[in-house]
């Protein structure tokens, strides 16, 4: 039931990609304001008991109503689950900012490419090259692969299948919604939202650096995910990142972060005195690594619904 809920919200959203303003999103971000209203004293207490409300919220009903589902009718269940990896799932979401970008790097529109990458990373673009462009783009369409498909298709696969994934989604979501925004950052209201996704999303972020080198350059994706994953301010973008980017042969780290966030400090030093820096494996990134970036995210997607499909074949005759 797993493998055929996902395979079928995977076309459905091929042919129906949901919208990044649908209701039930904009719902959820509704709640997740009125939460922070009204538990927002300022204290870690505070955010934390928020935290769980919202969780509660959402996933007691979902996790009813499949069960409900279960006990009435093994289809009715199988359509429950469709419906909550649909509305979970993501791969299409953004997917238009990425080909847009890569068709405006091809046709040499670099002013397109930068307003297109500056409404999707919300950040300013306007100095950025070609390389930095093609930079940008590949490292967010890598964080919001593993944060929109492969993270949830871990969660999907828990004992409590369809509440797990819209718990996974809802984490994601409050790290950033209550610690991102000018008002709330640095704020200890959001700080267990932040701790709590870290902790969710250990287990997946290591999977999808696994899948990613399995099918892209192994070696260096290794090495670098060993050697340079703690030098972004975030690890767990940072394992996503470095083994990705050692799986496709092109070196990522973000340009609009400071040198000294991503390079450790003795190659810093190593950078003034004249000696070639410690750098992660790879060539500087180009318009190329768009079309790398595509293949690769398929590839390990492939390579999930193969290990589902085995799975369940697994469990079923087992």
């Amino acid at each position: 039931m797993t493998f055929l809920s996902i395979l079928c919200a995977l076309l459905i959203e091929q042919l129906k990609p949901l919208r990044a303003d649908n209701p039930i999103y904009t719902a959820i971000r509704a709640m997740a304001t009125r939460m922070e209203a009204w538990f927002n004293a300022g204290q870690a207490q505070h955010g934390r008991l928020g935290w769980w409300v919202m969780m509660a919220s959402l996933m007691v009903p979902t996790a009813g109503i499949y069960w409900l589902c279960k006990w009435f009718n093994p289809v009715a269940a199988l359509l429950w689950n469709i419906l909550i990896v649909y509305l979970t799932l993501g791969l299409r979401h953004y997917s238009h900012y990425f080909t847009s970008i890569q068709l405006a790097l091809s046709a040499g529109d670099e002013a397109t490419a930068r307003t297109l990458l500056a409404e999707w990373t919300k950040q300013d673009t306007a100095t950025l090259n070609v390389s930095e462009i093609s930079r940008l783009a590949v490292e967010q369409a890598l964080i919001t692969t593993h944060r929109n498909v492969f993270g949830v298709f871990f969660w999907f696969l828990m004992p409590l299948g369809p509440a797990c994934a819209v718990m996974y989604r809802v984490a994601e979501y409050l790290a950033r919604a209550w610690n991102e925004p000018d008002h709330m950052k640095n704020e200890e209201f959001g700080r267990f939202a932040a701790r709590a996704f870290y902790w969710v999303d250990w287990l997946p972020v290591r999977l999808t650096a696994i899948a990613f080198a399995v099918v892209g350059n192994f070696e260096d994706a290794i090495y670098a995910w060993r050697n340079f994953a703690e030098r972004w301010p975030d690890p767990a973008i940072g394992i996503v990142l470095s083994a990705g980017g050692g799986a496709m042969g092109v070196r990522l780290g973000t340009p609009l972060v400071n040198a000294a966030d991503v390079l450790p400090p003795d190659a810093m030093s190593m950078e003034s005195t004249g000696i070639e820096a410690d750098t992660p494996p790879g060539e500087e990134s180009s318009a190329r690594a768009l079309q790398s970036t595509v293949g690769l995210v398929w590839r390990a997607l492939l390579l999930w619904m193969l290990l589902l499909l085995l799975l369940s074949i697994a469990v079923l005759f087992g």
